[in-house]
């Protein structure tokens, strides 16, 4: 079954006859003339080849919100598919897989390797390679490897930017064929670059690749945590229906229960959406690259959290005990992330907004954010309510000027 939601149908005569339209193209011979700035990106043009596939009727990231984290205590302990009782030293394994160096890259690799390529590219790069996982249907995974390898590479390899273009499609090579059931081809890439590269450049460079980062292709991702602790991050809002109507003094008063557990759901697969499109904003940001994997997913659930329930303090002890971070820790990502979902850097980069304007995903890229987060919220939960009691704090003026914080227990 999964190969065949995967799977595009064979090239059709009916679809042999459609006409040629533009390439999925960006010159990369034309960022000589940039300064080190991002530029806007150009809507993607379809192959012609898919035009022809027929639509799915849910994606694999759309279904996903159906899925809850593994933890121990959790729901998910009575199914056996989600290894709930292995959960806790499966990620203390990938915990300590994140920080090994050879996973990791070089957080100032541009100023101490590069001469010729600036952040302002490799923004421009991953913005694109953004668009060929969409053209492509390709998993998350895929896209995040993708982008870890470039910046491991280039840790070590100074290259020219008319071979940086090059370096992705190579890397998006890798990183399908390691995650992907049904992956492009080496053809299918030098298609999308309009052969500006010739297949045997692209496999001559995807050897480079491997022995670059020595075969060491796996690894967590910045996904691989968001799925856990976005479930952490909807443990205070779910409730059963089921126990609710034993409660239930009529089908009238079941009704109502009903839509506000609908309505509480909603706020879960918001919430999961949400972190997801924060996570893929920050591979867009060289900034981002000093950053573990896991401190990213817990800074784009905090700005999740914030941003769908900013009464709130978007941090609790579930959450520090399931991502083993305070506040405190995350304050530098956490307003870097903050940033970029404000538009305040990156801001021409705009094919991750444009993916999440869709109904699939709830559309979380309007979710208009706050103009600041406050600064109590950085502080410990415990202390802060204390502080709170005493002196409530108010948000930000763009945001509703009356709202007081209060506090998740």
């Amino acid at each position: 079954m999964a190969v065949e939601e995967n799977c595009p149908p064979p090239f059709t005569r009916a679809a042999a006859q459609l006409p040629d339209e533009p390439p999925l193209k960006r010159k990369f011979s034309e960022l000589s003339t940039l300064s080190d700035a991002t530029v806007p990106c150009t809507p993607v043009p379809s192959k012609p080849r898919y035009k022809a596939r027929k639509e799915e009727e849910g994606s694999r990231e759309a279904a996903s919100p159906q899925i809850t984290a593994p933890a121990d205590g959790d729901s998910a302990v009575d199914d056996p598919q989600m290894c709930a009782t292995h959960a806790s030293p499966m990620y203390r394994y990938l915990r300590s897989l994140e920080v090994e160096a050879k996973r990791r890259p070089s957080p100032n690799y541009m100023d101490a390797v590069q001469r010729r390529v600036t952040a302002g590219m490799r923004g421009v790069l991953v913005d694109w390679l953004v668009q060929v996982a969409e053209e492509y249907r390709l998993v998350s995974d895929t896209l995040y490897l993708a982008v870890s390898y470039i910046d491991r590479f280039l840790s070590f390899n100074a290259i020219g930017r008319e071979r940086l273009q090059l370096l992705g499609v190579a890397s998006m090579l890798v990183a399908a064929n390691y995650q992907e059931i049904c992956r492009p081809s080496a053809e299918e890439f030098c298609y999308i670059t309009d052969n500006t590269y010739t297949k045997q450049e692209i496999v001559k460079m995807e050897s480079d690749i491997l022995e670059c980062l020595e075969f060491a292709m796996g690894g967590p991702t910045i996904d691989t945590f968001v799925w856990r602790f976005t479930g952490a991050g909807q443990e205070d809002g779910k409730v059963s229906v089921h126990s609710l109507r034993m409660h239930s003094a009529s089908d009238l008063i079941f009704s109502f229960v009903r839509a506000i557990v609908n309505s509480m759901q909603h706020w879960g697969a918001q919430l999961e959406f949400l972190a997801s499109y924060l996570a893929e904003l920050s591979l867009v940001d060289y900034g981002c690259v000093q950053f573990l994997p896991s401190v990213i997913a817990a800074s784009s659930v905090f700005v999740a959290r914030f941003t769908l329930n900013p009464k709130s303090h978007p941090w609790n002890r579930k959450l520090e005990q399931w991502t083993e971070y305070k506040a405190s820790d995350l304050k530098d990502c956490v307003r870097a992330i903050h940033d970029l979902q404000s538009q305040r850097r990156a801001a021409s980069l705009v094919a991750v907004s444009e993916k999440y304007k869709q109904n699939k995903f709830h559309c979380v890229s309007m979710l208009l954010p706050y103009i600041e987060i406050p600064a109590i919220y950085f502080d410990d939960p415990e202390e802060s309510l204390e502080r709170a009691l005493l002196m409530p704090v108010k948000l930000p003026p763009s945001s509703c000027s009356s709202c007081v914080v209060t506090y998740r227990r």
